[in-house]
């Protein structure tokens, strides 16, 4: 089985738009997998998915029920095969909280579609369809890269 943590500043857009397509594809591909998502600030805890994010995961059939948002944790090293964040802050503060990425763990989701383009934070653009779509990119080449180990 492979574990999957993405990871973004509050864990109410992105990384839970992550969690929920990668669970979405990986049942559909019929890949074994654990998946979650958390932030790496304490801002959210405790609140559920952003309205945005729901909605455009509606629109594509993708449910995010019971999903409220909690923070990254050292320990969660251990526990996950990959630790992904969604731009260049996020990784940063992914290895303060975890420390030293000795098992080569931590990603940015594009650098799997060969980009260093960051996931744009529809917090701040309010577009989700934009965010949806690279997310759906860096989600299915994770997919494709996991499937071909």
């Amino acid at each position: 089985m492979i574990k999957i943590m993405f990871v973004c500043h509050g864990n109410i857009c992105r990384s839970p738009m992550a969690e929920f397509v990668m669970k979405d594809l990986t049942v559909k591909a019929g890949v074994d997998a654990y998946i979650a998502s958390a932030a790496t600030s304490t801002e959210e805890i405790g609140n559920p998915v952003h309205r945005g994010t729901k909605k455009k995961l509606l629109e594509v059939g993708i449910l995010t029920d019971g999903k409220y948002a909690v923070q990254l944790t050292r320990a969660d090293y251990n526990k996950y095969d990959y630790i992904i964040g969604m731009d260049s802050v996020n990784i940063r503060r992914i290895l303060q909280i975890v420390g030293e990425d000795k098992d080569g763990k931590v990603f940015k989701l594009l650098s799997f579609d060969d980009s260093e383009k960051d996931i744009a934070d529809p917090w701040y653009t309010g577009n989700f369809d934009e965010t949806y779509d690279d997310v759906l990119r860096g989600c299915t080449a994770l997919l494709r890269k996991i499937t071909e180990e």
